[in-house]
């Protein structure tokens, strides 16, 4: 009969094993974790037999995060589509007054996005019953038909704002990442169908957005000082050599009835931040007017600007970004905020100084 070994001998076989586990089962929920995350986000119903939560009204302040009251000497207005800010769970469509996702966009989404676009004109931003983070990390059925089901309150919202609000004023449409994908639709079905709309849009800024190459909603923004354009582009960091391959190949678009179907294999439009056009051609960090991270930031507050932070240039439908130098420019946060729009705008300066130039066009014009 084989003899036990000693008290101290086990204690020093038992600890190295312990630690053993310890790492694997670490490495696994590391290796997982994404899994792991977006399993518990999944609503875990059809979304046929769904029913999604109230609608918004938006005769009422409560239906808006920005909607201004007081006279305002800005005579431009600014659509602004909000990104994804509801990670999901039991809703595959976000709750109005889901409180986190709420507060996200007023700490994060609004300064960074919505801040560049305030010096040109009064902002309308509505809420919507926006996709769940959920919907866009599966390709699955469920999810395309809760993305197409947001769009109604967006195109409600829009013609709420047209017919109550706009009084024939200019205006620009702005959307990022879910919020692009949707205004895409919204130019193609609002405003480029409609000659007055048409005329009184100054430009579309669609950030994080992949829009086909060969049938934008309305025409590219090819040069610096031209209006009524379309400005869109998704960006990945150069160097990452197949980020842009997995962004295209999951990326959706707009068929003509209204459905969300593959982009693969059409080509994708990019416009440069940096140079203001749609080209090919590399604009260099020197020409970089400034990122900015307003996280936190009280609205209306002006962020200090980090010029020369990044150089960029379109290959393949894509915009290739240098990485930034600033440690505040890193995306942060847990799995699902590394997933949404950052908390930062590499081109806020970019973007701001565009936005006026495309005013003094569209008022020449």
């Amino acid at each position: 009969m084989p003899e036990t070994p000693p008290a101290p001998r086990r204690r020093r076989w038992l600890l190295p094993s312990l630690l053993g586990l310890l790492v694997f089962l670490a490495t696994g929920v590391a290796v997982f974790w994404g899994d792991l995350v977006s399993t518990a986000l999944d609503p875990k119903v059809p979304f046929q037999t769904y029913e999604p939560p109230p609608g918004p009204d938006y005769g009422k302040d409560t239906a808006w995060y920005l909607r201004p009251h007081s006279p305002s000497p800005r005579d431009a207005d600014v659509f602004f589509v909000a990104p994804t800010t509801y990670d999901g769970g039991r809703n595959w469509n976000a709750r109005l007054d889901a409180k986190r996702a709420n507060r996200q966009f007023e700490d994060v989404m609004a300064p960074n996005y919505v801040g560049p676009f305030v010096s040109v004109g009064r902002v309308f931003a509505p809420r919507y019953r926006q996709a769940s983070l959920y919907t866009l990390t599966t390709l699955r059925e469920d999810a395309r038909e809760a993305r197409q089901f947001a769009y109604g309150d967006v195109r409600d919202a829009f013609r709420w704002y047209i017919d109550q609000d706009n009084g024939g004023r200019p205006f620009f449409i702005v959307g990022v990442e879910q919020g692009g994908t949707l205004a895409t639709r919204l130019l193609a079905e609002e405003v480029a169908r409609d000659p007055l709309l048409k005329g009184r849009l100054v430009a579309a800024y669609l950030v994080d957005t992949v829009v086909p190459a060969d049938a934008p909603p309305i025409g590219p923004c090819v040069e610096r000082r031209q209006a009524g354009c379309l400005a869109a582009w998704a960006p990945v960091y150069e160097g990452d050599f197949d980020a842009a391959k997995r962004l295209l190949d999951r990326a959706l678009v707009w068929t003509p009835d209204g459905r969300l179907d593959n982009l693969a294999p059409r080509p994708a439009l990019c416009w440069n931040p940096i140079l203001g056009a749609v080209t090919d051609q590399p604009a260099p960090a020197r020409l970089h007017l400034g990122a900015a991270n307003a996280t936190g930031l009280e609205w209306g507050a002006r962020p200090a600007f980090m010029a020369r932070q990044v150089s960029a240039y379109c290959g393949g439908g894509v915009l290739h970004v240098t990485k930034p130098k600033s440690s505040s420019l890193k995306q942060a946060g847990s799995w699902a905020d590394r997933r949404k729009a950052p908390g930062f705008n590499l081109f806020y300066a970019d973007l701001e100084a565009d936005a006026k130039a495309r005013l003094a066009a569209w008022r020449a014009r």
